[in-house]
């Protein structure tokens, strides 16, 4: 690309947000953002109170990329909102109630040889009893019967949304300039006759451009035929209010990831006094007359408080794991994250084989926990 093309990204969330920052720090001189939303975007999966940040894989390749940013989130650029934690990795055997991985321990395997060649220490935790010593918050059975974890002290949370909030300014510091509401609601691609693309329309009008770049994660499919290449998959994830002297008790807990249900937990959320869990897995789909899953497309003030039933039922189960004294509580609100899922968990960043000047960003497939997942799928 020349330095003084028109560049125009679709979609204002981690991906969208870092090209475009990166792009102005390499001197082009016009990128414009596109999205329905203000960044932070409240149904984004890059928008939350917490993301996980590790770089405990079983693909050597994702260890290096996460490594390297891990130690970028404990720069003077990200640090406001990363909370260095340890991150306790377990699997277990199944049971009627809770259906498991099968290659929850192969993964775990894999992961633990991945971080020893990368000379990184990790911590083995081979029973409960072992695991609620190094961590003595925790008060449940964990992940029982057939317990067995480790854990790496190189690991940690972002608050997202306030990370997002953050690189949006630096963005607009940068020369970024922005497009949002229904001006920015890209609804087609307007293309030349060699296939190139001229411009994008919105609710409202068009926006012209030389080059153009994708990056709506799990919305992409609503704007590009997929060919079965990506699939927008929801995530349950629920909200337990805390008091705040409990807030202040559990403020040490490590991330709590079981590879075999799927079941993650992070530490108290001080400034909204929320402990959040989520469940990890093949997700849900929505139905769009056009495509097989997509979100709903249009901007909301925030996620529905709304889940299905049996994820409701993952998240009590996972939480009664932990913390049995809290599971009967019951969550203040829950909700879902929009993963865009790729058939390996790779990104998809890539030139459209049909437009030249059309760049993919997307596939992130929920990669602060999914290449667990992954991998289990990967028969390879």
């Amino acid at each position: 690309m020349e330095k003084e093309q028109q560049i125009v990204i679709i979609g204002a969330a981690a991906f969208g947000l870092g090209t475009a920052l990166r792009l102005k720090e390499e001197g082009y001189k016009s990128v414009t953002i596109l999205d329905r939303s203000v960044p932070p975007v409240p149904d984004g999966s890059s928008n939350d109170i917490s993301r996980v940040i590790r770089f405990d894989y079983g693909d050597a390749v994702y260890a290096e990329i996460a490594k390297e940013a891990f130690h970028l989130w404990k720069t003077p650029d990200y640090q406001e909102a990363f909370h260095q934690t340890p991150c306790l990795w377990v699997c277990q055997d199944g049971t009627p109630e809770q259906p498991v991985q099968p290659r929850a321990q192969e993964y775990s395997r894999k992961t633990k040889r991945v971080l020893t060649e990368m000379g990184q220490e990790w911590v083995p935790v081979r029973s409960v009893e072992e695991a609620k010593q190094h961590f003595p918050k925790l008060t449940g059975r964990l992940a029982t019967p057939g317990f067995d974890g480790f854990y790496n002290k190189s690991a940690g949370w972002a608050d997202a949304g306030l990370a997002c909030s953050r690189l949006m300014s630096r963005c607009a510091s940068a020369g970024v300039s922005f497009i949002t509401g229904p001006n920015g609601q890209v609804e087609e691609f307007e293309k030349r006759s060699d296939g190139t693309i001229k411009s994008v329309r919105t609710k409202t009008g068009r926006v012209e451009g030389d080059q153009f770049i994708v990056a709506t994660g799990a919305w992409t499919s609503s704007l590009i035929p997929a060919w079965n290449s990506m699939l927008a998959a929801g995530q349950v994830v629920g909200y337990l209010r805390l008091t705040p002297d409990e807030v202040s008790q559990l403020r040490d807990l490590p991330i709590y990831f079981n590879f075999s249900t799927g079941f993650f937990a992070f530490p108290p959320h001080e400034p909204t006094g929320y402990l959040k869990v989520a469940c990890h897995g093949f997700g849900y789909t929505r139905s769009e007359p056009s495509v097989t899953s997509a979100p709903p497309s249009s901007a909301v003030a925030s996620r529905a408080n709304y889940i299905p039933a049996d994820g409701l039922k993952r998240l009590t189960a996972g939480l009664m794991d932990l913390f049995p004294q809290l599971a009967s509580r019951g969550f203040e609100k829950v909700g879902i994250c929009w993963y865009n899922d790729t058939p390996t968990g790779d990104f998809i960043f890539d030139f459209h084989p049909e437009h030249k000047n059309l760049f993919i960003a997307t596939g992130g497939s929920g990669q602060y926990v999914n290449q667990a997942e992954n991998h289990l799928r990967d028969p390879n």
